[in-house]
């Protein structure tokens, strides 16, 4: 078995970060090239009611937060990914789940690598890697995330 591309979808919380170490270790033992994603959920889909406000307002939003985005993914890289030497980043906006079955697919992924839930997570399994590990045409590892249990 080959792994050349590995993907790590991220929203920048905590427990993404979680699964770096194993990103990393399965990078170096693969020589693999990591493609690092983040997802700007879309906002809404402007309706007629909105008129004019609806799409040029979302559409800055979506700028904005692209902007920031990439602010993020370049300091992810520089501080846990000594400045992201075969990491490939990218942005996507749409439906989390759907955007990175989409990019699985688009740009050959061999191996997935995703913390259970994210910044959202109130369950051990979020939303998006569940659908990722049902519909996904490769291998997906998750890191587990626990909540933290109080004294």
């Amino acid at each position: 078995m080959e792994i050349k591309r590995i993907l790590w979808p991220t929203d920048f919380s905590g427990n993404s970060e979680k699964a770096l170490p194993y990103l990393q270790s399965l990078t170096k033992q693969y020589a693999a090239q990591v493609h690092v994603l983040y997802v700007i959920q879309e906002i809404a889909h402007p309706e007629s009611w909105y008129d004019n406000f609806g799409a040029g307002h979302i559409e800055a939003l979506i700028k904005l937060s692209e902007k920031s985005a990439r602010q993020q993914l370049d300091q992810v890289c520089q501080q846990y990914m000594e400045g992201c030497p075969l990491y490939a980043k990218h942005i996507a906006v749409g439906d989390p789940a759907q955007e990175i079955l989409n990019f699985i697919t688009a740009k050959k992924m061999d191996l997935v690598v995703m913390a259970t839930r994210g910044e959202k997570g109130h369950f051990q399994f979020g939303s998006v890697c569940e659908k990722v590990m049902k519909n996904s045409p490769v291998p997906v590892i998750t890191i587990p995330i626990f909540p933290d249990i109080a004294a």
